[in-house]
């Protein structure tokens, strides 16, 4: 039916049993060993096996024919020998995102011949597509720092009486235009994609022995002088300080404060081409937040000026 079940070590306790199975595979991350038969049905039982992986028991009837395959798990040759084999490039959750942000890369490779730069391009095309949702956020984010004395004098005044504070606030946002979750939820909207294009990256074995530039040459395997990660850890720590604080706790803020450090730490033994990936969205996003931010203080000036000049047309 189309169902893929996936057996880790640690779930192979016991003997299972499945029917009405097509094909039997072991991967890992860029390799797969099948053994499938799309035309008829099969029984097969794992068997656990403690010293070792699983094993695979295919229960065959009536000289049924199965056909093996060993090798990369590359889609183009996966494909040629059927659609159905490309199941075994695994993307998790965000499948149905997942594959369309492939066969983007696989286009884009196609007139770019460089994986490095099929990355950024990819990246800036996704980034354009969710211009609106992430402008939308900024903007809303940028709206809710300009409150933020106000909903404070608003928390201390009624500190006794977290209901009315919670009126009085809904009403402030009502008044200015502003949405206590406008600043979360396209930013919310946005994760399974960066997900699905992580799924991507991680598992693309067309990028083994594949460079980008300089002491690039294999964007599968992690940046050896680290310039990646420490670019990508910069960038992020650009982003925090320039991105409006949502948080107003003071603890939380401090945690908020190492991420950066944690996260360059984190990506050292990552993938060239997952660093390179995660490099680049900061880059756009902070230009994109820079852009926001002038634009917000631009307004600002031009409602001082009107004010004033209103206040001085009144004191006349």
């Amino acid at each position: 039916d189309g169902t893929l079940n996936i057996l880790n070590d640690k779930d192979s306790d016991k003997n299972s049993d499945f029917v009405g199975i097509n094909a039997v595979s072991a991967f890992d991350r860029y390799y797969a060993t099948v053994l499938y038969n799309f035309d008829k049905n099969l029984q097969v039982t794992i068997m656990s096996n403690h010293e070792k992986s699983p094993e695979a028991f295919i229960h065959v009837a009536n000289n049924a024919k199965l056909i093996g395959y060993a090798g990369p798990k590359d889609y183009n040759t996966l494909s040629a020998l059927d659609k159905k084999l490309t199941g075994v490039i695994e993307y998790g959750w965000f499948t149905f995102i997942a594959k369309p942000m492939f066969a983007m890369l696989q286009f884009l490779y196609s007139y770019i011949g460089n994986w490095g730069w099929t990355i950024v391009a990819l990246i800036v095309l996704v980034k354009i597509i969710l211009l609106p949702l992430s402008h939308k956020g900024m903007v809303s984010m940028n709206r809710l720092k300009e409150l933020a004395p106000k909903i404070k004098a608003i928390q201390e005044k009624y500190s006794d009486d977290k209901q009315k504070a919670s009126m009085h606030m809904m009403e402030l946002y009502k008044a200015e235009g502003a949405n206590p979750m406008g600043g979360c939820l396209p930013i919310v909207l946005q994760i399974p994609v960066f997900f699905a294009i992580y799924r991507v990256l991680i598992n693309a074995i067309e990028l083994k022995g594949s460079g980008w530039i300089l002491w690039i040459n294999d964007l599968s395997v992690m940046d050896p002088y680290f310039v990646l990660p420490i670019l990508m850890g910069v960038t992020m720590f650009i982003q925090q300080k320039i991105t409006p604080a949502q948080v107003q706790d003071e603890m939380q803020q401090k945690i908020f404060q190492w991420l950066p450090v944690v996260f360059t730490v984190f990506f050292l033994w990552f993938p060239a081409g997952l660093t390179l990936y995660w490099f680049v969205n900061n880059v756009i996003t902070v230009s994109q937040q820079y852009y926001v931010n002038k634009l917000f203080a631009k307004e600002k000036v031009l409602r001082h000026e009107k004010h004033l000049a209103t206040k001085h047309t009144k004191e006349k």
